[in-house]
């Protein structure tokens, strides 16, 4: 069963699954988004993903708080770009005395982990930490369809320089960005009953074939398949179903934050190539 709700922390989801009595295979769209994750008695950060992340679930209760994009690096403390495409433990990046603390806390709590969870992310945001004001422009003018070169030339930025803001904020640039809010836009469309053709067009793609290999390039399957698993299993739209619903194996899990990572009006470094 997987479900999420709106955090306590702004810009935030929690999510918690349970795999029971079997191994379970996953696939995880990308949304722009950062994690922090407990996984089997451990803390570990799931950084920006640049193309659909594929895990095995073995049977446990998962619990974790979702960032909207450009907000993991002000909880996190490290820029995006230095987790991408990687699954990090917090002890790498956080005191590791921090990180045991914290882990034995979330291991005894009576009460649920996210709270504990929630509870540190407000008091690291305590500080007055808060997003890059240039991403969260760009998150809210890509959404808007808006081209890199406008954004750039809408903050007195070259696109060389927004790039490497986007780097720090996102993990990747802003070429990337608009690939993924766009994908995800077509996908909502679709899941809303949108037939590939009319989603394409509202979502910015030249045509139904660009879509086509824009999915497949990003997640490796096909949009019909997505939006097939996602209708028929999975709560649309990256919320929480009302009844709770299971996402069940085989299906895509929801990118937690499908509409709070793209709604601003308000895995050391580890060297991989920079996306555009």
């Amino acid at each position: 069963m997987y479900r999420e709700w709106p955090s306590v922390v702004e810009h935030t989801v929690v999510w918690t699954a349970r795999a029971e009595g079997r191994r379970e295979d996953r696939m995880v769209l990308p949304d722009g988004c950062m994690d922090l994750l407990w996984l089997d008695g451990e803390l570990v950060i799931a950084g920006p993903d640049t193309a659909a992340y594929h895990t095995t679930w073995t049977p446990s209760v998962y619990v974790g708080l979702r960032f909207a994009a450009g907000v993991g690096p002000c909880v996190i403390g490290v820029p995006a770009r230095e987790v991408r495409d990687q699954r990090v433990p917090l002890a790498q990046i956080w005191p590791s005395a921090e990180v045991r603390r914290l882990s034995e806390r979330l291991g005894q709590a009576a009460h649920p982990p996210s709270r504990i969870l929630e509870k540190v992310v407000l008091d690291r945001l305590a500080d007055g930490a808060r997003p890059d004001p240039v991403a969260e422009f760009a998150v809210e003018m890509l959404g808007r369809g808006m081209s890199v070169e406008s954004v750039a030339d809408a903050v007195g930025f070259s696109e060389r320089q927004l790039r490497r803001r986007s780097l720090d904020a996102f993990g990747y640039g802003p070429k990337t960005l608009a690939r993924i809010i766009r994908l995800n836009r077509a996908l909502d469309l679709g899941r809303l009953g949108r037939q590939p053709a009319e989603a394409a067009l509202v979502a910015g793609y030249s045509d139904q074939a660009h879509l086509a290999r824009d999915v497949k390039a990003l997640t490796g399957t096909t949009f019909t398949s997505l939006v097939s698993d996602a209708a028929n299993e999975v709560p649309g739209a990256g919320q929480a179903s009302s009844d709770g619903r299971a996402a069940n194996r085989s299906t895509s899990l929801p990118s937690g934050s499908l509409t709070e990572a793209y709604r601003w009006p308000q895995k050391a470094s580890h060297g991989s190539r920079s996306p555009g």
